[in-house]
């Protein structure tokens, strides 16, 4: 093996790594074998693997980080590289940036049958797993890594430690929580930080520089990732960004298959296959209507991933797209979220959800079973009123 891959992973398990961890970290499962984390650039996967390889019992010479996007890695072979490794006494391997590899899976799979390493990858665009997974998915537990919600911001910002909430334990004991934490924190100050600049830890590097480095998470998303794995024009690049700008000005009701395919000037399925390559990008959210929804021919709702893209791609936002892209960006971890013809979103089939502002009222949510307005610029709860900071409690 190159000298260089052992030199650059002893630089990198030397460093020392950061205390606090994403709530990601204590759900996987380490005694796995092989272990894969994906989700959108930025968000903390390299972190996470560089905390487990200092919390682990392996000592240096057992343990291996290759980062697939170093020029040292060009024409190499990784699964000869875990071998040699392995039967020099490796134990523990981490691969970050493994879309890099073209036919990733078949090197994991090679790995897994001819060598008893633990593996720990991860890949920065979600779709590139999500194509290769089928030959993963016997072998490899695969965990997504999203942005930071707001309770992890404050736990990252060193403002407040506090646990998380089910979305039974929010819908049925709001005004309690809500009195709970706003007894300890002022959630509305913090909370506008967030929307601003709370959904990627990198954050803490420097808050100045945290939307143009966001702009280059997403350029490089588009233009590295999406081109070339999706095999898309290098022409559409810029379409696919001014589809993010619209989606940055405009409130999600203005949408539209005819714009759409106007602006950004290719055919309605065509821009779809797109669309659906944005979302596993980490780049938007495509919301489809419920079951129930009487008009099956209304178009899909289009939400940017999480509140802090608007600031990066527009000098400013929709407020009612950017609360709901919060609101959609919490809940859609680890629920089902549709659009509804009776309020905002229905979740999980059953709970009516109406986002808007403190004028909000329950108009359109009056006579609707487990109903609630999430409503923004609120510290406390009242009856079926919960602030809309509090949902991001969920994660």
């Amino acid at each position: 093996m190159k000298t260089i891959v052992y030199k650059l992973s002893k630089q990198f398990l030397s460093k020392k790594a950061p205390n606090i961890k994403r709530t990601l970290y204590n759900t996987i499962d380490f005694k796995s074998k092989i272990i894969g984390i994906r989700g959108a650039r930025g968000a903390g996967k390299t972190t996470l693997m560089h905390q487990y390889a200092k919390d682990s019992k392996f000592k240096i010479p057992q343990k291996l980080y290759i980062s697939c996007d170093h020029p040292a890695l060009i024409g190499e072979n990784l699964s000869e590289l875990a071998n040699e490794f392995y039967i020099h006494g490796g134990k523990l391997i981490l691969i970050d940036e493994i879309h890099k590899i073209k036919n990733f899976a078949k090197h994991i799979k090679a790995i897994y049958d001819f060598t008893e390493l633990n593996v720990i990858f991860s890949g920065s665009s979600a779709m590139v797993i999500d194509h290769e997974s089928s030959d993963l998915s016997r072998r490899a537990s695969i965990y997504n890594m999203p942005v930071l919600s707001f309770r992890e911001f404050l736990m990252f910002s060193n403002i407040a430690t506090i646990n998380s909430y089910n979305l039974k334990d929010i819908l049925q004991n709001h005004e309690e929580i809500s009195f709970e934490i706003t007894s300890n924190i002022r959630p509305l100050e913090h909370f506008k930080k967030y929307l601003n600049y709370g959904a990627y830890p990198f954050f803490k590097e420097s808050i100045p520089d945290y939307n143009n480095r966001l702009l280059e998470v997403i350029n490089t998303t588009i233009d590295v990732d999406l081109t070339t794995i999706f095999n898309i024009d290098s022409d559409k690049r810029d379409t696919l960004k001014k589809i993010l700008y619209m989606l940055c000005t405009t409130t999600p009701y203005e949408l539209s298959k005819s714009k759409l395919s106007s602006a950004a000037g290719i055919s309605w399925p065509t821009l779809s296959k797109y669309l659906e390559y944005m979302q596993k990008g980490c780049l938007i959210h495509i919301i489809r209507g419920a079951k129930s929804f009487k008009s099956i021919n209304k178009p899909n709702k289009l939400f940017l991933n999480n509140p802090n893209l608007f600031k990066s791609l527009c000098t400013k936002g929709d407020i009612g797209s950017i609360r709901e892209s919060f609101f959609v960006s919490q809940l859609s971890i680890n629920h089902q979220v549709h659009y509804h013809e009776k309020g905002d979103f229905i979740v999980d089939d059953k709970f009516t959800f109406e986002i808007g502002g403190p004028s909000k009222d329950t108009k359109q949510i009056k006579n609707q079973k487990d109903s609630f307005l999430a409503v923004d610029g609120i510290e406390s709860s009242m009856g079926n009123q919960i602030p809309l900071w509090l949902f991001g409690f969920l994660n």
